[in-house]
Formats: structure tokens, sequence, C-alpha cells
């Protein structure tokens, strides 16, 4: 059975965005009680009373004793929303709870003996794909976690809900059988194929398209067959060339 926490309240009177505002201004948590057939009561906590409860990861399957005004009222939180952007709590609701209620919670499901599974110990993994399992129960006796037992699971086995036994008075919420986990084979890596070369052969290298100009030659290379090389300086011109101009005299 789950324990029952106890947080203090303060009764608020207005509703609405400018209100709840107002109310986490102070340090404190906007919320509301509704059900067992009354009237929506506003309220307010203490944030640091809240956050180490929602922190837990169990807060939505625990009985809470609302103090507010002095009066205690038995509840179960419903919905805790966060600021989007900076992840806090900015409301919580719960659910009235009545003599003799029952409600449909989501328990947490724990895992052991791994170490006893063979299939996990040649290699296996465990795949887990339930967390939790929503179960249908009365108020007073909501389960602490729903745990299961590994030993001697082999590759290929899977744990459904109708295989455990859950205590008296709890039954399952979903008509499926749920499953809660397998144990599968680890996937083999396949290698990485081998890198093509970097290089493009010659033969698939595209041709200079045509008309377009000849690149210089690199400074000391030979100059291209058939192109006419400058002649160095003081050197004769080559048999049958046109004589270089005379240079033009100072003034």
């Amino acid at each position: 059975m789950s324990k029952i926490v106890q947080l203090k309240a303060a009764s608020r009177a207005r509703a609405g965005k400018g209100a709840s505002r107002a109310v986490r201004r102070e340090g404190l948590v906007p919320g509301v009680v509704y059900g067992d057939k009354r009237e929506p009561q506003l309220v307010s906590l203490v944030y640091g009373d809240v956050l180490p409860h929602v922190q837990t990861g169990r807060f939505m399957a625990t009985l809470v004793d609302l103090e507010v005004d002095g009066q205690t009222i038995r509840a179960i939180p419903r919905d805790v929303q966060f600021e989007p952007v900076r992840d806090f709590i900015i409301h919580v609701d719960f659910l009235r709870l009545g003599k003799d209620a029952r409600v449909a919670v989501d328990v947490p499901v724990h895992f052991k003996n791994q170490e006893a599974a063979p299939g996990i110990k040649t290699g296996g993994a465990l795949n887990i794909v339930s967390h939790t399992v929503a179960l249908y129960c009365s108020a007073n006796l909501i389960p602490d976690e729903i745990t299961v037992d590994l030993t001697g699971m082999q590759v290929g086995q899977s744990i459904h809900l109708s295989q455990i036994t859950l205590p008296e008075g709890v039954t399952a919420v979903s008509k499926d059988d749920v499953t809660l986990c397998a144990v599968t084979a680890q996937a083999k890596e396949e290698e990485a194929p081998a890198e093509a070369a970097a290089e493009v052969p010659a033969t698939n290298q595209k041709a200079p398209a045509a008309g377009a100009a000849a690149a210089a030659p690199a400074k000391g290379a030979a100059p291209a067959k058939g192109a006419a090389a400058a002649p160095a300086k003081g050197a004769a011109p080559a048999k049958g060339a046109a004589p270089a101009a005379p240079a033009a005299k100072k003034k």
C-alpha cells in the first residue's frame, strides 16, 4: 500500500491566469481539488513542499492528505503542469476521494534478478516495454510497485501482465494482456563498406571545353609542342624569324 503524504494548503478565492501568476510570484503552486460530487476548491501549496514528491516519479499514484484551513481532504494527484521552458511546476490538480473510492492509477514496474536470467547472461538484452502499468484499485490499497522476476528467462521470452500475481482487489485497466518486458538477441554490428577510391580514372575525366583558353605554362616549364616561345633576353632570334622591333630612342 502506498504511504499517505501530508501536504498543507491554503484556500484561494480567485481563479484565472492573472491570479495564478500572482500565487506563483509568492513561491506557491496554484492547485484545485475536485470530485466526490462536491464543488471544486481552489488551493495553493508551498513549492518546496510539492517538488520532492513530484521528483519521486510516484506522485500520480500517491495518496495525499491535504490540510486546507484546518480541514483534511483525502485526495490523489491527477495532473501536474510544468512551465515548458524552465521546467518548474505551475499547477497541480487533485481528485477528492470519498469513502471506499476506487481509482485508476499508473503504478511503476520494477525488474529484479537480471543476473539469474540465462538469456541476459549469454549476451541477450532486456527490452523493457512498460515502465508503468495502469491498475484499478481501492484508493486505500494502491500498490507501491509491481515487481517482475526475470529468473530463468531465455532469449525470445517475454513476460505479460497476466503472468504477474496482483494484490487482492487490484485489476488491470486495459483489457489487453500488456507486455512488460522481453529478452532479445543483441544485433550484430555490420562492417562498414570500404571507401570508394577518391581518384577519378583518367578515362572518366572530362576533356576541356572547345575554345577554352590555354593555361599559362608553369615557371620554368617547357613550352607546349607547336607553341612559339619568346626568346630569352639577349638571345639571337631563331632562324627565319622576323627581327625584333628596335627599341624606341629616348629623347
